[in-house]
């Protein structure tokens, strides 16, 4: 089946997380059963005006206009997946256009609060105290992922260099510096860590090779939604923040730097970001924010 085999494709050629690949199944899925219901899908079929019919048809469904934007994305790619390996002639979704979508700035926390965020909070003397300090610390520190942090290593962490080697999206690679007062936290961690909780497990084998950094007090490793839970706990402390999830902390990293005159290469290069476009909507974050400016500061206003 054509939806099966570029499934495969995404998920052993491209190497898509199961989360994406699920996406990409969920939307393609979905157009099939208003193509063709129970039938046998035939790609061939298709046009433009089916799959122009589809989006009217979500979009009264009430999805969103972003929403339709990415199930379209999903159909173009799986079209340009079949004209590549000639399992279809010409691709129906190529110049089928989706609905406008308004611009959605990044939620963030400002500097301020997030200084105070992390200087004020006076964690227990408990591990998960402690070690949930440092991994709000990293994730404002350095940028990356959850997932990335999740996945995150003993040998990832080179304190001698000051820096984290993070395996990002598709499993590139980076390297985020950090600062020295970071490296001192980590290291009270690590202490800390090792001490009460011994050698981690990497899945659910004890093992001295390629120990996971952030762990349980069982010495398990974190799952996203654990460390997910802990940052929506704690940044439900900032008034008028819409958004909890350590995404919003990766925004806060990103838009703090360059207000405060990070280059936007170099921020995109931490970040891991494979196209420049991905970081400059951070600088419309920040234009926002001479914008709150002006209109607070400026007499006539």
């Amino acid at each position: 089946m054509p939806i099966e085999s570029f499934l495969h494709y995404l998920r052993y050629e491209k190497v898509y997380s199961a989360h994406t690949v699920e996406a990409y199944e969920n939307d393609l899925m979905q157009f099939k059963e208003f193509f063709c219901g129970d039938e046998a899908f035939d790609p061939g079929a298709v046009d433009a005006v089916i799959i122009r019919r589809w989006m009217v048809s979500l979009m009264e469904e009430g999805y969103s206009s972003r929403s339709v934007n990415r199930k379209l994305s999903s159909l173009k790619s799986f079209f340009r997946y079949l004209n590549k390996n000639h399992l279809a002639d010409v691709n129906p979704a190529k110049k089928v256009v989706g609905p406008k979508t308004n611009k959605l700035l990044p939620n963030f926390v400002r500097d301020n609060e997030m200084n105070g965020l992390l200087d004020d909070w006076e964690p227990d003397d408990s591990f998960e105290g402690q070690r949930d300090k440092t991994i709000l610390d990293v994730f404002y520190m350095t940028g990356m992922r959850c997932a990335e942090l999740v996945g995150l290593k003993d040998e990832d962490v080179d304190f001698g260099a000051q820096v984290i080697k993070v395996t990002g999206k598709r499993n590139k690679q980076r390297l985020i510096p950090f600062s020295k007062p970071l490296a001192n936290n980590l290291k009270e961690y690590l202490t800390l860590r090792n001490k009460l909780v011994g050698v981690p497990l990497v899945g659910t084998q004890r093992t001295t090779e390629k120990q996971v950094f952030f762990v349980r007090k069982n010495g398990r490793s974190l799952s996203n939604s654990i460390v997910y839970n802990l940052v929506r706990k704690r940044l439900s402390v900032v008034p008028n923040l819409t958004k909890k999830s350590p995404h919003v902390l990766r925004h806060s990293f990103a838009t703090g730097m360059l207000n405060n005159g990070a280059d936007l290469n170099a921020v995109k290069e931490i970040l891991g970001h494979a196209s420049l476009a991905s970081t400059e909507v951070y600088t419309h974050t920040t234009f926002e924010e001479l914008k709150n400016i002006y209109h607070q500061a400026h007499p006539r206003e």
